[in-house]
Formats: structure tokens, sequence, C-alpha cells
């Protein structure tokens, strides 16, 4: 795959700047070691798909892999990311046998795992981080909350409101004009189980809306009509927060809750609050230099500074740590041997 970028940007002006910005959006992440740093050795590339949602947090961890501020530089190793949707990362890279690692915004599906298994490919599900899936509007929108029950009905194919007034008679008597990850994203797959099939309605996803595995897109949609909505990982909206609003979401108690690192760390934030996951093939992992990476992002899963203060998401606690360190470190083994 050919490089689209030769240097490593810092993560902060990364997420800013550039978002998510879809497939093959950082192909060869290459390292800029420091000549007077040591390195052990390990070489060769890493190809990774999947989640726009994973996407900041594999790029971190893929920069302070390379870099020398955490342990040892790896200036020898490269990167392949792409940012696919989960599905799509699934389906076009990760089951075929094309990458080494899948992100994920949710758990692979049992079709997914059939296709990796027809293509001798076994994904080892790794917990990296936990999200706060954001729900925005517009910041001249005087709207600052939403129940669960408003919001799948604005996205329900079977109701299909045209106008914010059609879901709460106090809202305003303007059309909906709506943003969101395209269906092969694993935040609409999110979506759709904790919004549309709430309660006792298993509603589908309504498909007049402007779906993109583009982030920036969503948040420049959203930015650009005062009567827009739209839907993402939290992680772009915190780069984000003077562009647009987010709405604390009511889960039935009449409590709205906003999104935030500290709701979603204390389970607060619900339906929204989400696991986050990398899928590495075990038959990858039989090469030293993508366990070493493995062992690293996991190792450096539990970061405040990379995984909450660069990328925006709760880092995982070193009981959940050491879970998944034991899951890797077994598949490693087996892989290996």
């Amino acid at each position: 795959m050919t490089r689209n970028e030769s240097a490593v940007r810092t993560r902060r002006q990364f997420l800013t700047g550039v978002g998510a910005v879809g497939a093959a959006a950082l192909a060869g992440c290459q390292s800029t070691g420091d000549s007077n740093g040591s390195d052990d050795g390990l070489s060769g590339t890493i190809d990774i798909a999947g989640s726009s949602t994973v996407f900041p947090l594999a790029t971190a961890m893929s920069e302070a892999f390379l870099g020398d501020d955490i342990g040892e530089p790896h200036s020898q190793v490269d990167f392949n990311l792409q940012s696919t949707g989960s599905g799509g990362g699934f389906a076009n890279h990760f089951c075929p046998g094309n990458t080494d690692f899948n992100n994920a915004s949710r758990q692979i599906r049992e079709q997914e795992q059939q296709q990796c298994a027809d293509n001798n490919v076994e994904p080892v599900e790794l917990t990296v981080a936990t999200d706060a899936l954001t729900v925005i509007v517009n910041n001249d929108l005087d709207i600052d909350s939403i129940t669960v029950e408003e919001l799948a009905t604005i996205w329900s194919a079977e109701e299909q409101p045209e106008l914010w007034s059609d879901v709460n008679a106090d809202w305003p008597d303007e059309p909906l004009e709506l943003y969101g990850p395209s269906d092969a994203s694993g935040t609409y797959d999110y979506f759709i189980e904790s919004v549309l099939h709430s309660g006792d309605q298993e509603r589908s996803h309504r498909q007049d809306y402007s779906g993109t595995e583009q982030d920036r897109t969503i948040i420049q949609g959203v930015e650009g009509s005062k009567y827009a909505m739209g839907y993402m990982g939290y992680a772009y909206y915190s780069t984000n927060k003077d562009r647009v609003k987010a709405l604390a979401i009511d889960n039935g108690d009449g409590e709205p809750v906003k999104p935030s690192l500290e709701t979603a760390r204390s389970g607060e934030y619900q339906p929204l609050s989400r696991p986050l996951f990398t899928y590495p093939a075990k038959s990858s992992l039989a090469e030293e230099h993508v366990a070493e990476f493995a062992r690293f992002w996991l190792e450096y899963s539990t970061s405040e500074e990379i995984v909450a203060n660069d990328v925006g998401y709760v880092p995982l606690s070193e009981e959940a740590k050491q879970e998944q360190l034991d899951v890797l470190e077994t598949a490693i083994e087996e892989a290996q041997s």
C-alpha cells in the first residue's frame, strides 16, 4: 500500500486537524525515531483496518510504539492504518486475511466469525477502551437534552419524522437534517442495538440521512445547519466542543446525563457507553513485531495520557488490562508454538 504520510504528527494535532479521514487515511505511519535512541531490532509491517471510532486510538498507539517517548523505539516497524468501519474492515480486509488487526466499536458478529473461519483467520478479541457515543446538534439549536425514545423516533425508518416538532411539540417546526456513520460502521450497529432496539420496539435505522465514515464530515454538517443532528464517538466531539453541542441523554429516569469521560467511566451515561475492541489475527501474532505491538497497546490501555487526554476515551482499569493481557499471551503462545 502506498504511504500517504511520511511524518508522524502529534496525536492531538492529528485528531484536531484531520479527524477520521476514511479508508487509507493514515497509510504507513513512519517512525522519526531519535537517532540517539536504541532500537530492539523488530521490523516488519502491521496492517490495521476497521472502526473509525477506534482509528484515533490505534493511531496514537502506533505513534507511541514507533517513537522513543515510551520505552524502546521501534523505528523499523511500519504501519498501514485504514478507517473502513468495523463491518467494512471485517468483511473486506480482516476476514479475507489481508490485515493483521481489525478495530471495532462492537463485537464481531457470527457471520463475520464464519467468514474468518472460512479463510483460516482466527480473531482474538481484545477490549482496549470505553467510549461515550455522542449525539450532537448545532450550537444555535435551543435543545440541550433528549430522551432515548425521542432519539429512537428521530432515527426510526418506520416513523421517519420530517420535522423536529413531529417528535416533540416544544421543538422547532423545522426540517430535521441528519448526519451519521454509514451502515459499515460499528457505531451505526451499536446505535441500532442501544437506541432503536430499546424498550419494546425493534425499529430499523432510517436511510434518508447523510452517512459517512468520515467523522469530520458529521461535525461539518451539524455545524453548518441550525436544525441538524448527528452521532459519533466521543473522541471526535471532544476535539470539536466549540463547533457543535452534545446533547444530554435521558435514559428514562428524567435525569439527562451529558457524555464525558467521567460519566462513561462511572456508568451514568446510558445506554450509549460502550466498549471498544481490536482483533488481532492469531496467525499474525506468530510474528514478533505484531505480538509486541499488541502487548504494547494493552500495556498502555490504562494510560490516562494517551487514552483519555490525547484521544478522548476511558482507559481500562488495571484489572481489566491484566485480563486482556492474559487472553493475548495465551493467543501469542499458541501462535508461536
